[in-house]
């Protein structure tokens, strides 16, 4: 059946498909349809951060910006459904056309640059939902607020989604605001997280519960900043690492239609640089940290590849473009396996 859906949205612009794919799932999602009309993966529970997830296998933000569609995705299967990247005020994103499919190589090329309603709208779309699960919100800066100020606008948006997330991710890694991957390196990451950890403990008192603080990271980092990355977080205090945004790179892709378009490529091309990077990261953290892999999953093998590499979840968005629910139950029946052979 979504071999069919793809095919009639692939004959529409890549954007135009977004927006009515959304349409369609939020209001399937207020019918209670998607969990009766599509399989549901296995039960594969999990404990992370020291939440309960029902599957290891989530869906990365940037498809659900707003929160319009968190019944109907959480629907497909997903053990845990990521919406945003949110910010302070509603901003419109960059020009369009800003999303490219690449579908020679099971790629995507955005560079749509944090196109969202404000967090404001986004918090009153999580409430009308009544969601049950796992839900993480991912928060940014808006674009015209200095690098130097992007504290300012991370923080209004943790403490306006604090008490209605399950996990909060804060992005640093999006190469579409100007500046924005600057404040992954050295004392300005480090200032950002000490920052961002003092007032996680305050809203922790001031809630009753810690709501776990994740950072998202960009492929396009040396093995020695990588490192140093990790040491950060260590230091900080960080919950958790997700591990990674889209990369600058155009390696795998060269000479295809849109493969020149300014903006981060997502999907198949990128699997094993953000493999590595969660490599690397393990090393470092030694389990003290978990880590969340997104990049690159569009087969089952490529999910549990991710475990094996060091990760406790893993996250989708271009593959499920591309495959659609079915790369879930696939994903969570390979991770099912690679820790029944751990075991």
């Amino acid at each position: 059946m979504y071999n069919l859906s793809r095919r009639l949205l692939f004959k529409l612009s890549p954007e135009t498909a977004h927006e009515l794919t959304i349409d369609m799932l939020g209001a399937a999602g207020r019918l209670g349809l998607p969990r009766r009309m599509v399989k549901q993966p296995a039960s594969l529970p999990v404990r992370v951060m020291g939440i309960e997830f029902p599957n290891p296998v989530g869906l990365a933000a940037g498809l659900d910006k707003n929160g319009d569609a968190i019944l109907g995705l959480s629907g497909l299967g997903f053990g845990f459904v990521e919406i945003g990247t949110v910010t302070p005020r509603g901003q419109p994103g960059n020009p369009k056309p800003r999303l490219f499919r690449l579908p020679a190589a099971q790629g995507v090329i955005n560079r749509m640059g944090f196109n969202n309603l404000g967090v404001d709208h986004l918090v009153e779309r999580v409430k009308n939902a009544k969601f049950s699960g796992v839900l993480g919100i991912n928060i940014g800066k808006n674009v015209d607020t200095p690098v130097e100020k992007a504290v300012d606008d991370y923080l209004l948006c943790m403490e306006k989604v604090y008490s209605h997330a399950s996990y909060i991710t804060v992005n640093v890694s999006s190469p579409n605001t100007p500046g924005l991957r600057s404040l992954q390196f050295g004392d300005s990451l480090k200032n950002l997280l000490s920052t961002l950890r003092q007032r996680q403990e305050e809203l922790t008192a001031l809630h009753g519960k810690l709501v776990p603080l994740a950072i998202k990271i960009a492929p396009d980092m040396s093995d020695e900043e990588i490192t140093e990355v990790a040491s950060i977080l260590l230091e900080t205090g960080m919950n958790a690492v997700i591990a990674t945004n889209t990369t600058v790179s155009r390696a795998g892709v060269e000479g295809m239609l849109h493969a020149n378009e300014a903006g981060g490529l997502s999907g198949a091309p990128v699997r094993e640089q953000s493999t590595h990077v969660v490599r690397v990261l393990a090393q470092t953290l030694g389990g003290r940290i978990p880590i969340i892999a997104a990049g690159g999953i569009t087969q089952g093998e490529h999910a549990a590849e991710k475990i094996e590499a060091g990760a406790s979840l893993v996250q989708v968005y271009s593959g499920f473009i591309y495959r659609g629910p079915e790369l879930i139950r696939e994903s969570v029946d390979a991770i099912a396996a690679v820790l029944r052979d751990k075991n």
